[in-house]
């Protein structure tokens, strides 16, 4: 990365849980934030687009990015579905002044929180229940019944991570989750 020390807030939870739409929710109030877009191997969903949701690539490509060290972290998030953050992406949100907002897994979160990069702000999001998470996977209608039993079980390992985060926040309620994520991010913009 071409900045010294970019401040970065990380959002991480178990699929489902939120935090999109808290990323989404912080991006519409903060204009000082900028996405970082993540790179992905898997197929894109319905109304995603190159670039904007995600940099798509197949594996081969993908594993060309982790040859030449062009990732900042990576993960294999689901067997042949790998994410990642592209070093580029960092310094394009550092050099037009603005703080880096990643919404990615768990793990990824985990590898860049034990990274020591200084300026960073980490939130694991979380529902109140593994049922509560089912309901949402459910109403999302993106996910057979087999996927959404994976993504409850990788939920219930993934929950062990939390402690390794700055904060952790119980998104029940959005109105309650945005109000206290504005906090949090309000208060490290300010540092």
């Amino acid at each position: 990365m071409q900045s010294p020390s970019p401040k970065i807030i990380i959002l991480t939870a178990p699929s489902g849980s939120g935090k999109t739409t808290l990323a989404q929710y912080l991006l519409a109030k903060y204009p000082e934030l900028d996405f970082s877009v993540s790179a992905t191997t898997r197929a894109p969903r319905q109304h995603e687009a190159n670039g904007i949701n995600y940099y798509f690539y197949n594996e081969n490509e993908f594993q060309q990015l982790i040859t030449e060290g062009k990732l900042l972290e990576y993960q294999e998030v689901y067997p042949g579905q790998f994410y990642g953050t592209l070093n580029a992406e960092v310094d394009r949100i550092c050099s037009a002044g603005k703080t880096a907002l990643f919404d990615i897994d768990v793990k990824g979160a985990y590898n860049l929180e034990q990274s020591n990069l200084p300026n960073v702000l980490s939130v694991y999001i979380k529902t109140s229940s593994l049922d509560v998470l089912r309901q949402r996977l459910i109403a999302r209608g993106t996910e057979s019944s087999e996927s959404i039993e994976k993504r409850l079980f990788k939920a219930k390992e993934e929950l062990e991570y939390a402690k390794y985060f700055d904060y952790v926040i119980t998104n029940d309620r959005l109105e309650l989750a945005q109000k206290m994520i504005s906090v949090l991010v309000e208060d490290f913009l300010a540092r």
